[in-house]
């Protein structure tokens, strides 16, 4: 029997025992575009719709022996990071990245909890900026977190833009910032930013609370990277797939966020 080759994507990130967020929703969103999805734990949460009731990392040895196995056995176009919880989590992941040198790397900075919690200590805030950010195709944050990064803040679309640029400056090749958390009732703008400019793509704002739509969106554009689509069409491509799985999204839990549905967009559905 004649079998197709397969293309991978890896995940590094957390897990999340709710099956809305982190390596899980990764991994939905690498099978809905058709990817081989690996993943590597860099955090074991124990969490549901309601929130995080406990944290586990993982020795970094591991962390780094998952990585070593991927890259081992699997044609892998693409790398997505999620939650990286230290500084020492960070260390080791870019050792890994370096040694292994994925075609691509996008990077969601995963620093700012729904809460408005900060997720990351001083020295982890400045080993994501020296030790990932100058490795990354593209970076992912949000507006809490972007305005970690640049220690100011973001409060109308034309801050917004300015943010991108000045977040490329940081050593990224791109940056694709998400507009979710800008105030307001009009469309929702992400603006990506590479080496030819702008480019911005506006969808209707939907209403509700939803759970993993920043690690679904960084995993779709690290998908269509490894399909071979070019970084604009591949993040652009990934806010429509966001669009339309949260808008079909549903509340499995008690909670009151919506999960996404990472097949809304499927024939037949």
């Amino acid at each position: 029997m004649q079998t197709r080759s397969v293309i991978s994507a890896l995940t590094i990130a957390g897990s999340d025992s709710g099956g809305g967020a982190g390596i899980q929703a990764d991994l939905k969103a690498f099978a809905a575009h058709g990817v081989h999805g690996l993943s590597a734990l860099a955090a074991l949460t124990a969490q549901h719709t309601r929130g995080v009731t406990a944290v586990h990392v993982p020795p970094l040895d591991f962390l780094e022996a998952q990585i070593d196995a991927c890259f081992d056995d699997f044609d892998i176009r693409a790398v997505k990071l999620g939650m990286l919880a230290t500084a020492g989590v960070i260390e080791a992941v870019a050792r890994a990245l370096e040694r292994h040198r994925p075609p691509h790397l996008v990077v969601d900075p995963v620093m700012v909890a729904t809460s408005g919690a900060r997720l990351l200590e001083a020295d982890a805030l400045e080993a994501l900026r020296t030790r990932l950010l100058p490795l990354a195709t593209v970076i992912t944050p949000n507006l809490p977190e972007a305005e970690l990064l640049l220690g100011r803040p973001i409060t109308d679309l034309d801050a917004m833009a300015e943010a991108a640029h000045a977040l490329r400056t940081l050593g990224a090749r791109a940056v694709l910032l998400k507009g979710g958390h800008l105030p307001g009732s009009g469309d929702v703008v992400d603006i990506l930013v590479d080496a030819e400019g702008e480019q911005r793509t506006a969808h209707p704002r939907l209403q509700g609370e939803a759970h993993g739509t920043g690690c679904t969106l960084a995993s779709a554009v690290a998908a269509n990277l490894a399909r071979g689509l070019s970084l604009r069409q591949a993040c652009s491509d990934a806010t429509d797939y966001v669009h339309a799985a949260l808008r079909a999204g549903s509340r499995p839990g008690r909670g009151d966020v919506l999960v996404l549905d990472h097949f809304a967009s499927q024939p037949g559905r």
